[in-house]
């Protein structure tokens, strides 16, 4: 199981390009630039940073704010329905942050306003110029205000997250960047999200795909349901769990892969119950303080055996690893060849070391 969770399926056509990845996934995690490029890069092999960002720039993909508030890659034409169908209870919930930042809704639709207008024709602004134009029309962008309107506008469909210019974030319309949009009535959206989260994610519990998304345990039960056929519940140690019905008859196959995986990554982030994937007195190295602040782990079998911290440089990419159980000589020599590739993917001298 934890091995299916790595990867597509035996009987699942194989993903070579970015848009395929994110489809397949429905969303990514993707709050931290890094891990999001990184997560990408690990499920391409031979692919570096910079075709990744290409991809991104070709409208592959593109961040948003879809589910529980958080920043997510998304399908680009499936921006619009998903913010829709996950958003509106992140929406609900934005008036008590308004009240706590001093921020009226009057002054949010305000800056949604400001926002469309500055980036109308094709314009793309840094962060900084958004807030710039902002506080030009009067609006106190200040502290974290400014962060929650771009936040607003992109969660009530105006903007999106375009990819970095340099190591600024960019903002640009979503109809403008992404204007080719699938419209989909709810029940479509919900079983969508349904297939996409469970034959990536799956076998798992509808608690899991309802954290996933944020939808109320009635919605999760409903979009199981309108996945039809292409969705199977099983039981798995005595608990339902639901799977892409292919896999019933997919052959089994070993989860023998090293990985070393960026801290939000859907390995982990996908799921409430993670105690397949990582031993539970491990999860303090990964959590550190619960914080919702995940380390970047390395993953043996389908297990979470340490993690690992670059640090980058002009010339070169230091890899540090914490292992968390003992690990031989050989499963060293395969997590530091797994390092290798990451440091290719950022076109790199990589410079390995240990913890212990």
């Amino acid at each position: 199981m934890a091995g299916l969770r790595l990867r597509p399926h035996a009987t699942a056509p194989p993903l070579t390009t970015v848009a395929e990845v994110v489809e397949w996934f429905g969303a990514m995690q993707a709050q931290d630039l890094a891990s999001g490029m990184w997560s990408l890069g690990v499920r391409l092999p031979g692919s570096t940073h910079a075709d990744v960002h290409a991809a991104l720039e070709r409208r592959e993909a593109l961040r948003t704010w879809p589910m529980r508030g958080t920043i997510h890659l998304v399908p680009a034409r499936d921006a619009r329905w998903l913010l829709e169908l996950t958003g509106v209870r992140a929406l609900a919930g934005a008036a008590k942050r308004r009240e706590f930042l001093g921020l009226s809704e009057a002054e949010a639709d305000r800056a949604v306003d400001v926002l469309g207008a500055a980036l109308a024709g094709g314009t793309r602004l840094t962060r900084t110029e958004c807030v710039a134009a902002l506080v030009a029309a009067g609006i106190d962008g200040a502290g974290q205000r400014g962060y929650h309107l771009l936040w607003y506008a992109a969660q009530r469909g105006v903007t999106c997250i375009a990819p970095n210019i340099g190591t600024e974030q960019t903002f640009a319309l979503l109809d403008e960047w992404a204007p080719d949009q699938h419209q989909l009535d709810r029940d479509e959206a919900l079983a969508a999200l349904a297939l996409r989260y469970f034959r990536s994610h799956g076998p798992t519990t509808r608690q899991d795909f309802a954290g996933w998304t944020g939808l109320t345990a009635a919605d999760a039960k409903r979009g199981i349901a309108a996945a039809g056929d292409d969705l199977t519940t099983v039981v798995v140690d005595g608990a339902e769990a639901v799977l892409h019905t292919p896999l019933l008859d997919a052959p089994r196959i070993a989860a023998d892969e090293v990985l070393v995986l960026p801290g939000f990554d859907e390995y982990l982030l996908g799921y409430k119950d993670r105690t397949l994937m990582l031993d539970p007195e491990h999860k303090q190295a990964i959590i550190p303080g619960g914080n919702g602040v995940f380390q970047a782990t390395v993953v043996v079998g389908g297990r979470v055996v340490g993690t690992w911290k670059r640090s980058l440089a002009k010339t070169r990419v230091t890899l540090t690893v914490h292992p968390l159980t003992d690990l031989g000589p050989a499963c060293r020599e395969q997590i530091e060849q797994a390092l290798h590739r990451y440091a290719d993917f950022l076109a790199l001298p990589p410079r390995v070391s240990w913890s212990d």
